[in-house]
């Protein structure tokens, strides 16, 4: 008799948490609910969360470096970043097209809500553009691995890259032992994956014990509008740019991604997903070392589509609260803002709140107002960090197949 897939087995922690974790809240005594989470839940789920955590600078710094030196010629690393950044850019702008027309042209969430007098939110001072661009290069990259600065540790790992390609043959020893690394932390997270059934199942029975359902009821048509833009962005552009572009099955690139996504779903983080994300894109989907390599820690930093459609919905559902008009120039300057707030946003639980007070401020909408959306988006971080890493995933498979980097053979079989 064939064993379940470990996939299946996650799917079962997933299930498991939501039901458990539902029945938890509402039928059992609080201080069982407090016992549980102090005892059991919190310790599992951390734990597991600390696991894959702990993968995260080690695996950027390895693929990322080994996926730019191994690119060799920097005219093919050029095309390849350039076909990386238009999808990047181009699903993030649809993402926002599909938010705002949705959310301002279609359902209009925030029309029927009355704004409560104790709506209060302390936003943090949007960092000056020319500071970005300067923290772009760190000062001591030890520090840099320590506080986790992705971006920083992106341009490190593709500097030293790109040196080693050019350095040619005398850079081999060093390839080869990158490669083997590389390939020694792909099986450390494979190891880690088998944590990740009870994991799951600690994680969200914790969120639902926690939050439970009503919070999400005074705002429903709000949740449902996002939630619908999220399901968008998955089942129509990505299927779309997987079968148009890279002419390969969505439906197989789906079941293949799986694990990737209950994680995401489970950690609400792009960062704690990125290992997992690799060894399935590796592993399962079929693309090159190299490519998954360079793509995916990119991404993980600048590619957040779902925080996008969070940040065009939760901008107009602002604006019919507070009963302001937004123009054809305003949703143009929401677009243009939040496509560039996305880059360089941290892949960790509830920034896409920080980012949105950028969004606001743009076009002189109170910021007071992220209040009204703060109670759900716990919950909703967990959605649209699923759509965040499989619009890494996708962009992934689609370079890897137009560079001759992808594995049929790998993408057909899968990995149970």
């Amino acid at each position: 008799m064939k064993r379940p897939a470990l996939a299946t087995w996650i799917l079962v922690g997933l299930i498991a948490g939501l039901a458990c974790g539902l029945a938890a809240c509402y039928l059992l005594p609080a201080d069982f609910n407090a016992a549980a989470l102090r005892w059991v839940l919190r310790p599992v789920g951390e734990l597991f969360l600390r696991a894959i955590t702990l993968m995260v600078v080690p695996i950027v710094l390895v693929s990322l470096t080994y996926g730019a030196a191994s690119v060799g010629d920097p005219r093919k690393l050029g095309r390849v970043g350039l076909k990386v950044m238009g999808i990047f850019i181009g699903t993030t702008v649809l993402a926002m097209v599909i938010a705002l027309a949705l959310a301002e042209g279609v359902v209009r969430p925030g029309q029927s809500i009355q704004i409560p007098t104790d709506a209060r939110y302390a936003a943090r001072e949007a960092p000056f553009v020319m500071d970005v661009v300067v923290n772009l290069v760190p000062r001591n990259p030890l520090k840099a691995m320590v506080d986790a600065e992705m971006l920083q540790l992106i341009v490190l790992a593709l500097l030293v890259g790109v040196a080693l390609a050019q350095v040619g043959p005398k850079a081999r020893p060093v390839l080869d032992f990158l490669g083997s690394l590389n390939d020694a932390l792909m099986r450390a997270i494979e190891i880690i994956l088998y944590l990740a059934p009870p994991g799951v199942f600690a994680l969200i029975a914790k969120v639902m014990i926690e939050q439970g359902v009503e919070v999400l009821l005074p705002l429903l048509a709000y949740v449902l509008t996002l939630a619908g833009a999220l399901a968008l962005q998955a089942a129509v552009v990505y299927p779309l740019l997987l079968a148009l572009v890279g002419r390969v099955s969505p439906l197989r690139f789906y079941r293949n991604h799986f694990p990737a996504m209950t994680v995401a779903f489970s950690t609400s983080s792009s960062n704690a997903t990125l290992p997992v994300n690799l060894e399935v894109t590796e592993t399962r989907n079929g693309v090159s070392k190299s490519v998954a390599g360079f793509v995916l820690p990119l991404g993980a930093t600048i590619n957040m589509d779902g925080t996008a459609i969070m940040q065009g919905v939760a901008t107009a559902f602002i604006a019919q609260v507070y009963g302001i008009g937004l123009s054809w120039g305003g949703l143009a300057t929401v677009v243009l803002t939040a496509t560039l707030a996305s880059i360089g946003t941290a892949g960790v639980p509830g920034v896409g709140l920080v980012t949105l007070s950028m969004v606001l401020a743009s076009v002189n909408l109170p910021v007071e107002g992220i209040a009204l959306v703060i109670g759900v988006d716990r919950i909703l971080d967990m959605l649209r960090t699923v759509v965040n890493i499989t619009g890494d995933a996708v962009a992934a498979v689609v370079v890897a197949k137009s560079e001759g980097e992808w594995d049929r053979a790998v993408f057909e079989r899968g990995k149970g």
